[in-house]
């Protein structure tokens, strides 16, 4: 079993570290008190394996030393607990800002004096276990994507790990707009296949109706235009830290014209290197 000890400054982050590593099939319990570190070990060994990844964060700033922790430590590694420490920092600058900005009151400044010095004194309250940490993360001038690319890297060894998926799902407006969707495009423009006899029965997943609707030179140029949107639109969903999105298009009935473009665009978006999945919601719907 591997426990990850997530400690550090407060307004660095851990909370938020937390979250992520969730995301990445960690079990997570947030402010764990330190004497209760080994018999939590000793809880998960007793699951026999259905606790493998577990991260535990804790508050040891109220301890005169940290004997304590890392007594507790050295218990869970005799249980053949293998741990490991994260420690999550910040500069004092962006530690102050966080907490102006969330009006909350830093642990060491309860009257709210001077943050500053109590941000600085924690550093160096800190300093034994930051000398202890296997992995020192600095969250100064992270966004939720790049912290989720740092954490990725760290413990799964897989950078994609955490991408943006993208679905592409095709839709009937007769039927409603999807209720997942983020973003929405409406191909009603468009000349509609319903009206050849030998496609009306056929959908946009087959080549005919697919050659019909692209060998309209409007469909070429919206298509082309889509597609660079969502090239300047998808790192900047990714950097914010959106994990998924949902592109919705919508014809009048969901069978040809939204389903073949739907296709088109999930390929070009697929080949960009991100996760794609593509949705035919009411293809076939009457």
């Amino acid at each position: 079993m591997e426990i990850l000890i997530i400690s550090g400054q407060s307004g660095a982050g851990k909370s938020r570290v937390a979250a992520v590593l969730e995301d990445m099939n960690f079990y997570c319990v947030d402010n764990m008190p330190v004497v209760m570190m080994p018999l939590f070990a000793e809880l998960c060994l007793s699951t026999k394996g259905r606790y493998e990844r577990v991260a535990l964060v804790t508050d040891v700033r109220g301890q005169g030393s940290f004997e304590e922790l890392f007594t507790a430590l050295e218990k869970m590694k005799n249980m053949g607990c293998e741990y490991r420490i994260l420690y999550v920092e910040s500069d004092v600058e962006t530690v102050v800002k966080r907490y102006k900005e969330t009006r909350r009151r830093h642990p060491l400044d309860p009257d709210g004096r001077n943050l500053e010095k109590a941000a600085r004194m924690e550093i160096e309250m800190l300093r034994p276990v930051r000398e202890r940490a296997d992995f020192i993360l600095d969250t100064s001038s992270l966004t939720l994507g790049k912290l989720q690319r740092k954490l990725s890297k760290m413990f799964s060894g897989m950078p994609d790990a955490m991408g943006l998926r993208v679905s592409v799902m095709s839709f009937g407006y007769k039927y409603g707009i999807p209720i997942e969707a983020d973003l929405v495009f409406d191909v009603r423009f468009l000349p509609n296949p319903y009206y050849v006899a030998e496609l009306r029965e056929l959908s946009g997943i087959d080549g005919a109706v697919s050659d019909f609707v692209f060998g309209n030179e409007e469909s070429v140029t919206f298509m082309n235009k889509l597609t660079d949107m969502l090239d300047y639109l998808l790192p900047h969903y990714e950097e914010e830290g959106k994990l998924s999105l949902t592109v919705c298009i919508g014809c009048t009935g969901g069978r040809h014209r939204s389903v073949a473009f739907a296709v088109k665009l999930a390929e070009r978006i697929a080949r960009k290197g991100y996760q794609t999945e593509c949705i035919h919601r009411d293809v076939d719907k009457s």
